[in-house]
C-alpha cells in the first residue's frame, strides 16, 4: 500500500479513536462535577462527507470523488477544528490535492440574533509540501433583520497571509452566504435546505485583479438517531471574471453532489 494511504487510513482512524475518547473523557469529567463548577460546557461534533468533487471558492481542486472528515471541539465561545479532505481516487498523483486544517475561532453571541467570530486557519497539503495561513473576522445574522425572514445570513472577510513561496495565496476574500431550513415532516424532523454563497476574490491564488464566484445549493436534513444526521446535496458552482479567465483563474461552472453525515456527543 502507498504510504500516502497508509498515512490516509490513519488518520482517520486517529479522528474516530479521538472522537469516542473525548465523548467519554468528558463525560467523566462532567461526572467529577470539575467543569460544573467552573460553569463552562464542552461540545464535541464532528462530520464524514463525501463529494463528487472538491470545490472551494469557486476553484475545482480535485475532479475525483473526495472524503472530508472532521471534528470540533467548543467551549467558553472557543472551537478548535480539524478538518481534512483526501481524494478516494487510485488516480495517479491524486494525492496531490490532500489537504488537512486547523481552525481556531471565537464566536460571539451579542443576543438572539446577531454573532460575531474572529479566527485563524492553518493550511497544510502534506503530498504537495505546501501551507498556507489566513485569518478571518465575519458577523452572522440569526435571520434577514430588516425583513424578518429566517434566514440565516453571514459576511466574513479573509486574508490569507502565507508566504507565496510556501504555497500561501496572500489575497483577499469576502463570503457572503445565506441559508435557509423548511420543514417537510416532523416526525422524523427532515428539512429541505437551500443555499446560496457569493465570494469577492482579490488576488487570492489569482493573478489578475479580482475574481467572483456563485454557489447554490439544495439538499435534505434527515436524522438517523437524536445525535446523528444524513445529508444529501446537489451543488452548482459559477465563476465569474478573473476566477474563468482561461488566461488566468480557468475555472468552469460545475455541477457536484455530496452527502455529509453530522454526529454530536
Amino acid at each position: 500500500m502507498k504510504k500516502g494511504r497508509v498515512s490516509f487510513l490513519f488518520l482517520v482512524v486517529s479522528v474516530l479513536v479521538l472522537s469516542i475518547f473525548l465523548s467519554f473523557s468528558t463525560k467523566d469529567v462532567r461526572a467529577e462535577g470539575i467543569l460544573d463548577q467552573l460553569d463552562i460546557d464542552v461540545e464535541i461534533s464532528g462530520t464524514l462527507d463525501f463529494y463528487s468533487d472538491y470545490v472551494w471558492r469557486g476553484f475545482v481542486l480535485d475532479r475525483d470523488p473526495v472524503f472530508q472528515p472532521g471534528i470540533s471541539i467548543s467551549a467558553a465561545g472557543f472551537t478548535y477544528s480539524f478538518w481534512s479532505s483526501w481524494d478516494a481516487s487510485n488516480n495517479s498523483g491524486s494525492s496531490e490535492s490532500d489537504e488537512i486544517d486547523h481552525v481556531i475561532d471565537y464566536t460571539l453571541s451579542l443576543n438572539d440574533l446577531v454573532s460575531l467570530s474572529v479566527g485563524n486557519t492553518y493550511y497544510d497539503f502534506p503530498s504537495a509540501n505546501t501551507y498556507s495561513k489566513e485569518f478571518y473576522v465575519g458577523v452572522g445574522f440569526s435571520k434577514i433583520p430588516v425583513l424578518d425572514l429566517p434566514i440565516e445570513t453571514s459576511l466574513t472577510f479573509y486574508r490569507d497571509y502565507g508566504n507565496q513561496n510556501n504555497g500561501g495565496g496572500l489575497g483577499n476574500y469576502v463570503s457572503l452566504d445565506c441559508s435557509y431550513s423548511y420543514p417537510l415532516f416532523d416526525e422524523p424532523e427532515v428539512t429541505l435546505d437551500l443555499g446560496t454563497h457569493f465570494g469577492y476574490n482579490r488576488k487570492l491564488f489569482i493573478a489578475g485583479t479580482s475574481g467572483y464566484d456563485l454557489g447554490l445549493s439544495c439538499g435534505l436534513t434527515i436524522p438517523l438517531k437524536d445525535n446523528i444526521t444524513v445529508s444529501p446535496s446537489l451543488n452548482y458552482s459559477i465563476p465569474f471574471s478573473d476566477l474563468e479567465d482561461s488566461a488566468d483563474g480557468n475555472q468552469y461552472k460545475r455541477f457536484y453532489s455530496g452527502i455529509s453525515i453530522a454526529y454530536s456527543f
